[in-house]
């Protein structure tokens, strides 16, 4: 099983729409480990790491979002993965 990370930051209406914690309880059901955060300038930013088919999902999942997102822009950066620990949580 091929692990992953990618770095991924979401931009449009994603801040004041739950998109931290839905990203946090899709991570947990999906099997990824990582860190979601908003960003000063109004993006979300998150790192997404696990097997390869569930940061897939993660990652097409950032392109909705939570019901009331909207998102407008996904950029995605892949990095070697590190092996940390299996929780996802929100950072400040």
């Amino acid at each position: 099983m091929e692990r992953v990370r990618a770095h991924v930051t979401i931009g449009g209406r994603v801040q004041g729409v739950n998109f931290r914690s839905s990203t946090q309880q899709q991570a947990e059901t999906t099997g990824v480990s990582g860190w979601v955060r908003n960003l000063g300038d109004g993006r979300v930013g998150a790192v997404l790491e696990g097997p390869r088919a569930a940061v897939n999902r993660m990652v097409s999942w950032c392109y909705g979002g939570p019901r009331y997102a909207r998102v407008e822009k996904v950029d995605v950066q892949w990095e070697a993965p590190t092996e940390q620990d299996n929780r996802f949580r929100i950072v400040w």
